[in-house]
């Protein structure tokens, strides 16, 4: 048995929890070492789990499921086109994605953590590999940040410390859902650090390094950093109150937390209010009211191997769950550490059931998928409880006892929960007989098996939390991809679209989209060219509403905006080429024609048009004559559409709120229209395929992808080809699930009248367009003589400030959703210019924070010189 730690006084510089006065000890022995073994144990679970799921980089199974593939690894592919010079836009405006938007709120979402600047050294085709590096890392990185806080908090065994930071950073959580959310992954880190500031606060020491880390876990990704720090504050709380200081010092230590917390945020508002703001006018998305989970299932989620999406992962290893248990009855712990650590434990675990405490978790917004994005906070305090029980010595039996029937009585209560898999129970009986034996161990004297006892029990716990760690991770990647979509990684297929693109590129003379066929939501971002594509959290309202008008699909409750071929919508936002891809081979959800990437290019109107007087009515129901008012011409001709059924009959029509005819298994379309005009499908509720019948289809099959309940996805209008000879037009419908067909779904297409207009908008149009380095500016050259409004092909969000000729900035006013500049007489150029919303704001306070910091620095500085 290892000696007792001599007592040591209850000042303001070596606090502890129960300890009397005595001679101040020495600090708490192998912090170091703790923390390299978390991060080694951390990272061979994490590679060995992904090695037994079969997942990338270690097999041929991709990770990138849901939003990573989406979202993450696109917006680290635009990082490295930024740090490489190789974007189109800057820090202030991302012009490749939604026609032109704000990248500020983006970068302060995904891109600020410092980890994010590691893509820059790996190969532009290696951006999978690069992001999973970082992962990696970010958890490796909080383990060991834990097992370092779990030392600083009580002295102990620096192995122990590590295999417990190991299991905080190996948390349910983590392996089930931060893994591919990997921004989270900062508030991971964030909450140990900030909790060593806390205990830097109650000693007194290294002021400004406390500040640093609150402003750094802030500029990271904040959304988790306000997460941690509220579980900071309580656990800062609590050790303020075992402290048993006199009531002046509370006070003291508690203003002095409030003033690091407030100078470090306030050093990170120049980023977080954009961020916010950037937020305020994102589109609402689709929410799902919270509804807790039941007793069986959150005491199943505690155990290994098992995963679900919509429940809090609170597994954190056996030994650690043990622990945690046996804290209560572990009688070498005072009686307030006891109370204090497994009463927070309890409050906390509560707080996620309760819609108002949940609510206030996730800042006062209610979360978009995922419900339980707080349950880090839970694993944290589990595995600093675990430690508190360890620290004070090896549990007796009574603790031991008591714990594992507490353990045996969870496990009870979750085998009736469906997320207990039958091969969920040889993993966990395993690990709690390793971690039972693990821990009896450490109370034994005399050697067992020739081994010293706590060696022995080291290699158990382990030997028992790498195999259940590990089981549990693979069994989540496993299990991830029959719940959610996944894409998959860098390929041939976006080599030869970005080389496509690259060789296309005409901005900002003209767009290259690109194409409808799309690999992840953020094409753009991840294979060049300047399209509507754009998947953010700060996807703006009035981009969403704008597209949405003019006959664009979404996915995501309308976060993710996709692509819209459409001769009009190229004309209106300036598309001059536009990629032509296959269906991705990696969705499985279309046939594969064997064709290849192909380019087609139009003359469309300069970025930057001039229209004869302001924006007058306001979008209608039909997509066709929205582009027709965005347009300034009608073009479109709207056939009366008959709908027939697969048995010959009319179809039945919506008796919800979606105007049309319900259409499920085969229908037809069928109409008269100008013989020659192209044939467009709008259909936003209909699943399936759509193919003009005849020879005019020249092989062109609409595909529509819609989700009614609940309203997730809406498709895209769709160009099907020309009408035949006859005038007389019959679409073939396959429906994949009852969906709705509108009534004015056929617009046919004058494309002799677009040619016309597009010719007047470029005779009218800017001569010349220049957009600066930073993306923020846009300048436009216009034709003497001109009058009206200047309209520039862009989504008209908050920001820009825009003047003709040498006038001062002005916010700018709206065409129809885009910027528009009224002309003054003699004009003959615009300015835009954009600024952030949020960003003056954020730096004043800033500046603000940053005067304070340095004033009290100096103070400092002068009372230790006369001192």
């Amino acid at each position: 048995m290892r000696p007792t730690v001599p007592p040591e006084p209850k000042t303001a510089d070596h606090l502890r929890d129960d300890l009397p006065s005595g001679p101040a000890p020495a600090p708490p022995p192998g912090p170091a070492r703790a923390a390299l073994l978390a991060a080694a144990l951390t990272v061979v679970v994490l590679c060995a789990a992904d090695a037994v799921a079969r997942s990338y980089p270690f097999g041929p199974r991709t990770r990138n499921v849901n939003d990573l593939g989406n979202q993450y690894v696109p917006f680290h592919a635009h990082l490295w086109d930024l740090l490489h010079g190789r974007a189109t836009g800057g820090l202030l405006v991302n012009w490749q994605s939604g026609f032109g938007t704000s990248f500020l709120p983006d970068l302060g979402t995904y891109l600020t953590s410092p980890f994010a600047l590691l893509v820059a050294v790996f190969p532009r085709d290696e951006i999978d590999l690069a992001v999973y590096v970082i992962t990696v890392l970010k958890i490796a990185c909080a383990g060991a940040v834990m097992a370092w806080l779990l030392l600083r908090l009580r002295p102990g065994r620096w192995w122990a410390a590590g295999l417990l930071g190991a299991s905080y950073a190996l948390c349910g959580w983590t392996v089930a859902t931060a893994s591919y959310n990997l921004m989270w992954l900062d508030g991971l880190i964030a909450l140990p650090l900030l909790c060593l500031a806390g205990e830097w606060v109650l000693s007194g020491r290294r002021p400004l390094v406390a500040v640093l880390v609150v402003t750094a876990a802030w500029v990271a990704n904040f959304y988790t950093a306000y997460m941690a720090t509220l579980a900071a504050a309580l656990v800062f709380l609590l050790r303020l109150w075992l402290a048993d200081l006199p009531r002046r010092r509370r006070l003291t230590a508690a203003g002095r937390a409030a003033l690091t917390l407030a100078l470090g945020i306030g050093l990170a508002a120049p980023l977080v209010t954009v961020v916010y703001f950037g937020s305020a006018h994102a589109s609402e998305g689709r929410f799902t009211r919270f509804a807790p989970v039941g007793t069986q299932d959150l005491l199943a989620r505690l155990l290994p191997t098992t995963y679900s999406f919509g429940s809090p992962a609170l597994f954190v290893g056996t030994t650690a769950l043990l622990l945690a248990l046996a804290l209560p009855f572990h009688r070498a712990a005072p009686r307030r550490v006891r109370a204090g650590w497994t009463l927070l434990v309890v409050v906390v675990t509560l707080s996620m059931q309760w819609g108002p405490t949940h609510l206030m978790w996730h800042a006062f917004a209610e979360p978009q998928g995922s419900s339980y994005r707080q349950t880090f906070v839970v694993c944290a305090l589990l595995v600093i409880a675990a430690w508190h029980a360890l620290s004070y010595g090896p549990l007796d039996r009574r603790a031991l006892g008591a714990a594992a029937g507490l353990l045996a009585l969870i496990a009870l209560v979750a085998s009736g929960s469906q997320l207990v898999r039958s091969f969920a129970w040889p993993v966990f009986l395993t690990a709690a007989v390793g971690a039972l034996l693990g821990l009896v161990l450490l109370g034994r004297a005399r050697p067992v098996l020739r081994m010293a006892p706590a060696a022995l029990a080291a290699v158990l716990l382990v030997g028992a939390q790498l195999g259940e760690a590990t089981a549990t991770d693979a069994v989540a990647t496993r299990m991830r991809f029959g719940h959610m979509d996944d894409y998959a990684p860098w390929s041939q297929r976006q080599q030869d679209q970005a080389d496509a693109i690259a060789q296309a590129d005409g901005w900002p003379r003209y767009r290259t989209d690109p194409g409808r066929e799309q690999t992840v939501g953020n094409d753009p971002l991840e294979v060049g060219g300047q399209g509507a594509q754009y998947y953010s959290s700060h996807t703006s309202a009035v981009l969403s509403s704008t597209l949405t008008a003019l006959g664009g699909g979404w996915t995501s409750g309308g976060r993710s905006l996709q692509s819209l071929d459409n001769a009009v919508t190229d004309a209106i936002f300036s598309v001059g080429a536009r990629v032509h891809s296959p269906p991705d081979p990696h969705q499985n959800w279309f046939p594969q024609d064997g064709t290849g990437e192909t380019v087609t290019r139009e003359d469309v109107p300069p970025l930057v048009t001039v229209r004869p007087s302001a924006a007058t009515g306001a979008f209608g129901p039909s997509p066709y004559r929205n582009q027709e008012l965005l347009l300034g011409a009608r073009v479109y001709t709207l056939p009366r559409v008959t709908v027939l059924n697969a048995a010959g009959k009319d179809a039945d029509r919506s008796t919800d709120r979606r105007q049309g005819v319900r259409v499920g298994g085969k229908a037809t379309i069928t109409a008269r229209c100008r013989a020659g005009s192209e044939v467009y499908l709008w259909a936003p509720y209909f699943a399936g395929t759509a193919r003009l019948a005849g020879p005019s289809a020249h092989g062109l099959t609409g595909r529509f992808r819609a989700d009614w309940r609940p309203l997730t996805k809406i498709a895209a209008m769709e160009r099907l080809g020309t009408v035949p000879d006859s005038g007389r037009l019959t679409i073939e419908l396959s429906a994949s699930r009852l969906g709705v067909v509108p009534d004015q779904a056929v617009g046919c297409l004058d494309t002799g009248r677009l040619h016309t207009v597009v010719r007047q908008l470029r005779a009218t149009g800017a001569t010349r367009v220049t957009v600066s380095g930073s993306g923020g500016t846009i300048r436009a050259e216009l034709p003497a003589g001109s009058r009206g409004v200047a309209v520039v092909a862009a989504p008209r969000i908050a920001g820009w400030r825009c003047a003709a000729g040498d006038a001062a900035l002005v916010p700018a006013k709206q065409y129809h959703g885009l910027i528009a500049v009224p002309l003054a007489a003699g004009s003959t150029s615009v300015t835009c210019g954009f600024r952030p919303p949020g960003l003056r704001l954020g730096t004043a306070v800033g500046g603000g924070s940053l005067a304070v910091l340095a004033g009290l620095g100096v103070v400092g500085a002068v009372r230790r010189r006369r001192a």
